[in-house]
């Protein structure tokens, strides 16, 4: 039945094309690609021959209608993106909508995720976080974009280029203050780095050694601010909204502990008998 299959491919190491993609890129009508050479290259690696059509920011309008009309008209399509799932950050974005609204069937073939990849290897937080992107390069979109994430408790993940990174960390630095931040470069490739630190010190190593390699920057979330010690009651609210949030019960005790100043084990003891508020939505 035609459809369109949104394919994850390898952001690095190429044995992380799964079984399932091979067989879906190999099985499909055509396939669109953000840049054909790179896909070009991933596909002559693996044995497979198919139509490209090329799909990206600048023609995705135009493209778009076309690649739906081809599909209703009986053709199968797997889009993929330069490296990791299509959609995220990426111009897929448009083409599902499309399809939504045309009624076309979308099936994921998942992959890698660099932004998810980075985060797991942060050591920062992971129960919740936010997928932030691109910073705008317009100076005041940035500083809105900023301004409205600067008090999120979630960790926040960016997309950055080598050739921005610096003058990114100098307004993460002004806007959030000296937060944790991991940041991961080559992820899954012969030269992977993960660098551990704060923006202050990321801000000194960057400025005296050039970056190389799209980067995935991982920043710790604002911390909850209290205004007066809290009493137990208050510290054990603080449990449950953390809990509601996704955390497990006792990550949400550990993390209320550190803010508050309670023992976990004081704190999950007394959330044990406290059902835990529904989230909205």
């Amino acid at each position: 039945m035609s459809r369109l299959y949104l394919v994850g491919t390898p952001i690095g190491n190429l044995g992380d094309l799964s079984p399932r993609a091979v067989e879906v890129l190999g099985s499909v009508d055509f396939i669109a690609a953000e840049d054909t050479r790179v896909t070009l290259k991933l596909l002559n690696h693996f044995g497979i021959k198919k139509p490209l059509v090329s799909y990206y920011a600048h023609n995705l309008r135009e493209r778009g209608q076309v690649i739906v009309a081809r599909i209703l008209a009986g053709e199968r399509c797997a889009i993929v993106t330069d490296a990791g799932m299509p959609c995220i950050s990426d111009p897929g974005e448009d083409l599902v909508r499309l399809c939504a609204e045309a009624g076309v069937p979308v099936e994921a073939v998942p992959g890698p995720s660099a932004a998810v990849t980075a985060l797991a290897v942060s050591g920062l937080p992971t129960s919740r976080f936010a997928f932030e992107g691109f910073l705008s390069v317009k100076r005041n979109s940035r500083t809105a974009h900023l301004a409205q994430v600067k008090d999120d408790p979630r960790t926040l993940i960016f997309y950055e280029a080598p050739h921005k990174l610096l003058a990114t960390l100098n307004d993460l630095l002004e806007a959030f203050g000296n937060r944790r931040i991991s940041l991961a470069r080559e992820l899954t490739k012969l030269h992977e780095e993960v660098r551990r630190t704060t923006l202050s010190e990321a801000v000194e190593w960057y400025a005296e050694h050039p970056p190389r390699g799209e980067f995935v920057l991982v920043v710790e979330g604002a911390q909850v601010r209290l205004d007066e010690p809290p009493t137990l009651e208050e510290a054990v609210e603080l449990v449950q909204a953390l809990a509601a949030g996704g955390m497990s019960l006792s990550d949400a005790a550990k993390e209320a502990a550190r803010q508050t100043g309670y023992k976990k084990g004081e704190l999950y003891k007394h959330s044990l008998n406290v059902p835990v508020p529904e989230q909205e939505g």
